[in-house]
């Protein structure tokens, strides 16, 4: 949020004659270096956070970075308008822009909140009319917005969209028919309404420019014929992920036309072949080279997996989130793996396919381990803290995991970060609430002030299990580089809450849910949130005349209220951010807008 006040509407468009009114006194000092110089070498900046820290050296720099930025990220579609975004910089051809908060993604967002892309997609049409690239998460997106993307930008390259929803395979059409020289369509986890499976046949005959092509959350059976035809024509097909319509036959032909694939998402995996079919799909897999990236495999047999080895040696990511594999199959296919940096699995391979891991994939830097039944209490399998034990005992470059489980304790985490200090991404999630530790009874508190006062490097921390106050004493004491905090049924108190604002210097998102944080706790964050980029609390103990104060004495944050209808006072749901284009005009009637 910091660094917002750079998209003031007020300042001038015309090039070298910004109001130095606009700027602070800090970086009012004159450059030496001549506009055309700067441009070139800010041009060869690609980090957002590099091109945004040297637009605040000076007003020169400033103008120099406006006008050779050509890629634009805005983490929160509400945070500016699409009028400042497209004052503040003239010349962008790529968009990478966030809706809903992430909670969205476990149904806390009520339908219909809003992020609808139209809006901002009229406007780049004025402005932007060399528009290449367009990447949307958790927004809304409807089949109108799709065709007037296809038939405004002529020079359309890509368009990836990831858990967005609101649109159906018409829109799909659209693009294929009008995007002449698309280059990518990746369409991830998304909320769609599969019409028809029709849409691939609306690539021209001459088409040939594809380099990534992903539908595997369609439900719907596509043109087998149609795609096989196009993956034939686009020689530098890179990315290739099917949905789980196309069978292993089908597969094998995609195979044989697209041997240069770098990455593949397979379809079903489960599927009745002849034996002079299992070895043509075998050959297929072996003449893959290049093969780095394999997904998919759903409902995969152990039948089948053998036609996999010839190509897992060169394998460096494998996603395994849709393979219900047991532990004796998936320690078959893992053995095979040597090279892996990245794996996802289900818990269904348990801790025995776990110590497989820590055996074969020494190289390995982040796992993430899902529940196959999440909602299924009576469900006996799964890992523990012992499969995560072996993976870190044997896999020392882990920095990133996501661990699903059954049951942990603090000893086990503190051996787990000894073995591995330089995690920055560690997400662990006991999935029965407020468990303890299973062999003490004791709360999880120590096992997280391990992970905090060892991983010096740590960035995104998510908390779970019996937790008071003292994990988020820890937090706000230790986390000096935490810029990501997800706390879901923890905490005693609004002390809890008031450590982690009070301390975490560069925290950027906090999301909290069904924990008992308060007034007290909300408003203790008044000088950290103008530096934040968002505060999602739900099922806390927040009411109205808190987010009221809240809202008063910070009047340059939206604070929005989802109330329970039931009870006036109490907030169910309040969202915080900050924004230069002031409270949003789309408001569904359920968000109030203090």
């Amino acid at each position: 949020m910091n660094q917002l006040w750079k998209m003031d509407p007020n300042i001038k468009k015309t090039k070298n004659s910004a109001d130095s009114a606009n700027y602070p006194e800090a970086i009012q000092s004159p450059s030496q270096f001549p506009d055309e110089v700067l441009e070139k070498v800010l041009s060869m900046l690609h980090s957002h956070k590099d091109r945004s820290s040297v637009s605040l050296v000076c007003k020169d720099w400033y103008n120099a970075e406006r006008w050779s930025r050509t890629k634009i990220f805005i983490g929160n579609c509400y945070s500016v308008s699409p009028e400042i975004v497209a004052r503040r910089f003239p010349r962008i051809k790529s968009v990478t822009l966030k809706g809903k908060p992430r909670f969205s993604d476990f149904n806390l967002v009520p339908q219909n909140w809003g992020a609808n892309i139209h809006d901002w997609l009229v406007m780049f049409a004025k402005v932007y009319p060399l528009l290449e690239e367009l990447r949307l998460k958790r927004m809304t997106v409807s089949d109108e917005s799709l065709e007037f993307l296809a038939m405004s930008f002529p020079g359309f390259k890509a368009l990836s969209l990831l858990s967005c929803d609101g649109f159906s395979t018409d829109g799909l059409k659209s693009i294929a028919t009008h995007c002449k020289k698309l280059t990518e369509l990746d369409i991830q986890e998304n909320g769609i309404d599969d019409v028809s499976g029709s849409w691939l046949s609306a690539f021209p005959d001459n088409f040939t420019s594809l380099e990534i092509l992903n539908f595997a959350s369609l439900n719907s059976e596509v043109s087998f014929d149609a795609l096989e035809r196009l993956v034939s024509r686009c020689k530098s097909l890179k990315v290739l992920k099917v949905n789980k319509g196309t069978g292993l036959d089908q597969l094998q032909r995609l195979l044989v036309r697209a041997p240069q694939l770098m990455e593949l998402g397979t379809g079903s995996f489960q599927q009745e072949l002849m034996f002079r079919h299992c070895m043509e799909l075998e050959n297929a897999f072996r003449n893959c080279k290049n093969l780095q990236i394999l997904a998919g495999l759903w409902d995969a047999s152990y039948v089948y997996l053998h036609v996999l080895y010839p190509a897992c040696s060169s394998l460096t990511f494998l996603n395994l989130s849709y393979a219900t594999l047991r532990s004796d199959e998936f320690t078959k296919l893992i053995a095979h793996c040597p090279n892996l940096r990245c794996l996802w699995v289900l818990d269904t391979v348990e801790d025995k396919g776990l110590e497989a891991v820590g055996s074969c994939c020494p190289l390995l830097e982040e796992i993430r381990v899902f529940p196959a039944h999440p909602f299924d209490q009576d469900i006996n399998h799964g890992v523990t803290e012992s499969g995560f034990l072996a993976v870190s005992h044997g896999c020392r470059k882990l920095h990133y995991v996501l661990y699903f489980c059954q049951q942990m304790t603090n000893a086990a985490v503190a051996t787990i970060v000894q073995n591995c200090p330089d995690f920055t991404h560690f997400r662990l999630c006991i999935m029965n609430p407020g468990q303890p530790d299973y062999l003490t009874d004791e709360p999880m508190d120590e096992a997280f002030g391990a992970v905090v006062k060892t991983c010096t490097k740590l960035q995104r921390l998510a908390v779970s299990g019996l937790l008071t106050d003292l994990t988020f004493e820890y937090i706000g004491k230790y986390a000096k580089n935490l810029e990501t905090l997800s706390v879901a049924f923890a905490g005693r108190s609004d002390w809890g809450m008031q450590c982690v604002l009070g301390g975490c210097p560069k925290l950027r998102k906090l999301e909290i849910r069904d924990c008992p944080f308060g007034n007290a706790a909300l408003l203790s964050g008044l000088k950290k949130y103008e530096s934040m980029r968002s505060l999602w609390m739900s099922a806390c103990n927040v009411t109205m005349n808190g987010c009221r104060l809240l809202a008063k004495e910070m009047p340059r944050l939206n604070v929005e209220v989802m109330k329970d209808e039931e009870d006036d006072s109490h907030v169910d749901k309040v969202y915080v951010y900050r924004s230069v284009a002031g409270p949003r005009r789309d408001a569904p009637p359920f968000v109030l807008t203090l």
